[in-house]
């Protein structure tokens, strides 16, 4: 079943969407995942959830909305469709092997970046390849 990783992240950590609609960390940028949780029976008091400065606010040029061959991200949302026929066709390769290159193009958590295998993986994925 799906479980909303991205909104108990929000609700713990106190972390904002990016323009890409992946959460932004103060520290990891955009490269930080969430494979589980604990479940608890009780709720556990964990205090008051801190403020987070949202690295985006201050980012003027964005350069993850200028960095898509095809502008699959925009106001309007993600254009999953458009990304796919890229990513799957022949221009796609870069894409295919190296990562999104919207993602890519962040400089917040570059140090973070996932290696391109690790981006071709994921790719791969959502791909269906």
């Amino acid at each position: 079943p799906y479980l909303p990783f991205q909104q108990w992240a929000m609700q713990a950590e106190g972390l904002k969407p990016s323009p890409l609609g992946i959460l932004m960390h103060p520290q990891y940028g955009l490269w930080h995942a969430y494979r589980g949780a604990l479940l608890f029976e009780h709720e556990i008091a964990f205090g008051e959830t801190r403020e987070v400065v949202h690295l985006c606010d201050a980012c003027v040029d964005k350069p993850c909305l200028k960095s898509c061959p095809v502008d699959a991200y925009s106001a309007d949302g993600f254009a999953h469709k458009t990304c796919l026929a890229h990513v799957c066709g022949h221009n796609g390769a870069p894409c295919r092997t190296g990562g999104c290159l919207d993602r890519n193009a962040c400089p917040y958590g570059a140090a973070y970046r996932y290696p391109p295998q690790v981006q071709a993986f994921h790719m791969a994925a959502f791909a269906g390849l």
